[in-house]
């Protein structure tokens, strides 16, 4: 008897435990979904001029994250019912999720040097391309007034583009202006988009790499206390038998 209250008093700390690792484990499918989203709306022309990212980087975080917000709320009725293959069926799923996560962060990480490389080279051919790539023309605009920079490595860079050659001086566009006076432009925004831009990517996708790392090995204590709890059921069925 007394055995018996001792393996159900463990399975009520285990559910207990379980279930609020499933709270945060939906609340970070929250985020990740969030994250996916902010991706799509406010940094999506920042990496749009460089041929090294993938448009399809933000729905995969869309995606991960609605996957998770799914998973969470299937963890609670496995948790709630208290049912072994149910409680495995879900450890697996956790374990999926762990190397998918820790994969992602991994190669956001190793993934970066590359888009610097490929965001210069992308602004270079945004710069040759403006006013004929309306694309390319709208990414480098929105960068250059929301992050208050003007070329590459600063105004000049523009002097040798055909934009410059058909619109004489100044030789910017109307997105590297700081000040305007009536309709002409006083003051022009003196930093350089390159040096604006990386500063930006290395500090966010920092960030959400050691999110998605911590998140991954988060993932290891739900796998324990899944497989704890669904060893508990077990032996608390065969102790009632």
């Amino acid at each position: 008897m007394s055995e018996q209250l001792a393996t159900v008093a463990a399975m009520s700390c285990m559910k207990m435990l379980l279930m609020l690792f499933n709270v945060c484990f939906w609340v970070s499918g929250l985020v990740i979904l969030g994250i996916g989203i902010w991706m799509q709306i406010s940094l999506y022309k920042y990496v749009e001029v460089s041929p090294e990212f993938s448009a399809s980087v933000p729905y995969v975080f869309i995606a991960s994250g609605g996957l998770i917000i799914l998973l969470g709320t299937f963890a609670c009725c496995c948790t709630v019912k208290s049912q072994p293959v149910l409680l495995y069926i879900y450890s697996f799923f956790l374990l999926l999720v762990f190397f998918v996560v820790l994969a992602a962060g991994i190669s956001a990480y190793a993934y970066r040097r590359k888009l610097s490389h490929g965001f210069q080279d992308g602004l270079r051919d945004g710069l040759q391309e403006y006013g004929v790539n309306t694309d390319k023309m709208a990414a480098i605009d929105a960068i250059q007034s929301t992050l208050k920079c003007c070329g590459i490595n600063g105004t000049s860079d523009w002097n040798n583009t055909p934009y410059a050659r058909s619109h004489g001086t100044p030789a910017y566009p109307a997105s590297c202006c700081a000040k305007w006076d009536d309709t002409r432009c006083t003051t022009v925004h003196d930093s350089g988009c390159y040096k604006v831009v990386m500063d930006f990517f290395y500090t966010n996708i920092g960030i959400i790499a050691g999110a998605a790392i911590g998140l991954a090995f988060f993932q290891v204590i739900g796998i324990t206390l899944a497989c704890l709890l669904a060893k508990n059921a077990k032996r608390a069925h065969y102790q009632q038998v």
